[in-house]
């Protein structure tokens, strides 16, 4: 098993069927664009690989703000639906607390959709708290 940064606009577009299971509306003819844009904002997207194939994606950022101070906010964690309850999705989850650490981020953050009762459990059983509500409207 092998967890890394993309970086090649070959492996951003290589995460791209697995990401596309958390974000359905992504096309793909956009999707490398996109990434690269949101990079030059601070997004990284790593990957898990398993015997050549992604088995899971996320995509993060490191910021800072006076709530919290410097944190890693999680975007986008995914395991492949035909890979789950492998390990991997733990994997990469402990990889991203270790990236925090090493850049000196003292608290790892993310949003779950209200629906998302499987992905609820997981962040639980990851010791993660649930300390806010997350409001939003359309503009």
């Amino acid at each position: 098993m092998l967890i890394q940064l993309a970086e090649s606009d070959s492996q951003i577009l290589e995460c791209f069927p697995v990401m596309l299971q958390l974000r359905p509306y992504l096309e793909p003819t956009k999707f490398v664009e996109q990434v690269r844009y949101q990079m030059k904002e601070g997004y990284k997207l790593a990957f898990v690989q398993v015997e050549g194939q992604i088995v899971a994606v996320t995509g993060f950022r490191i910021s800072t703000c006076l709530a919290s101070g410097k944190f890693l906010y999680v975007d986008d964690l995914v395991v492949d639906e035909l890979k789950r309850s492998h390990g991997y999705g733990q994997q990469l989850f402990s990889w991203l607390i270790e990236y925090a650490k090493s850049h000196n981020c003292g608290h790892l953050s993310l949003d779950s959709g209200v629906q998302r009762f499987d992905a609820h459990r997981f962040y639980l059983m990851q010791r993660m708290n649930i300390t806010s509500h997350h409001f939003s409207m359309e503009l």
